[in-house]
Formats: structure tokens, C-alpha cells, sequence
């Protein structure tokens, strides 16, 4: 069976709204295996480095004041078609626009605090996947 990986972190507002397991449920209800997860902090410069990419965009340092505020659960998931099918079960980055039952639509707050970040590519999920798991915690 072919399969695929894609990264995932349960942000901090999910995680103070206490969804973690919710969350956790509907990956693996839906066919995803979790290979590595832990429950860390971001501080301010591995938030900056993690989103460097955004860097010159006018939401950056809400977003590593944000993503540094508390806890995150980080996650590399494995599936057939991984990053694709994990983006549409968390659904758009605005929880207005997301899709009814998806993770963002259940348990975002707003489009600052949209609950998880999912990996866009099959390129950066291996990037933030090592930015976060070493390879003593891949399985």
C-alpha cells in the first residue's frame, strides 16, 4: 500500500479549548495513522522560524505571538493521499468558509485562531515534520 505523510499542530486555542481529543478522533476516524505526536510549546523564535515563509506578510507577528501564547499538539499523520485528504478534513483557513464537519468549522474561533495548521505540500510536510519530530520520534 502506498501511503504519504502530512504535518499537523493542534494550535493553541484548540488546545486551551480542551479539543485536543476531539480533534484527535476525527484524524484517526477517518483513516489517518498517527506516526509521531507530542504535546510542546512554541517559543517566539521557533515560531519565526517555522513561519519564516510569512515573514514580509502583514499577519506574521500575530501569528508567532499567537502560535508561542500556549501549547500545541504536533503531529505527522500517515495515508494514502495525505496531504490532500487531511486539508479537506480540516477544512478553509477562514472557519466561516469551511465546509460543515470539518475541524476548522467544529472548533476554530475565528481566521487568526483556526484551531490546526495542515501541511500544503508533500514538500513542506517533511519540512515541518523534521522542524518538529526528530528521527528518533518517527515511526
Amino acid at each position: 500500500m502506498t501511503t504519504n505523510r502530512t504535518f499537523t499542530m493542534i494550535k493553541p486555542d484548540a488546545v486551551a479549548n480542551g479539543h485536543i481529543g476531539n480533534i484527535l478522533a476525527m484524524i484517526t476516524n477517518t483513516g489517518f495513522k498517527i506516526v509521531s505526536l507530542k504535546l510542546t510549546q512554541l517559543t517566539v523564535a521557533d515560531a519565526q522560524a517555522f513561519y519564516e515563509v510569512h515573514s514580509e506578510r502583514p499577519f506574521y507577528n500575530g501569528l508567532v505571538e499567537f502560535m508561542s501564547s500556549g501549547p500545541i499538539v504536533a503531529a505527522i499523520l500517515e495515508k494514502e493521499n495525505a496531504v490532500a485528504d487531511f486539508r479537506t478534513l480540516i477544512g478553509a483557513t477562514n472557519p466561516a468558509d469551511a465546509a460543515e464537519g470539518t475541524i476548522r468549522k467544529l472548533y476554530a474561533t475565528s481566521l487568526g485562531e483556526n484551531a490546526v495548521h495542515g501541511s500544503d505540500s508533500d514538500e513542506n510536510a517533511a519540512i515541518e515534520g523534521a522542524f518538529h519530530f526528530s528521527g528518533r520520534e518517527l515511526f
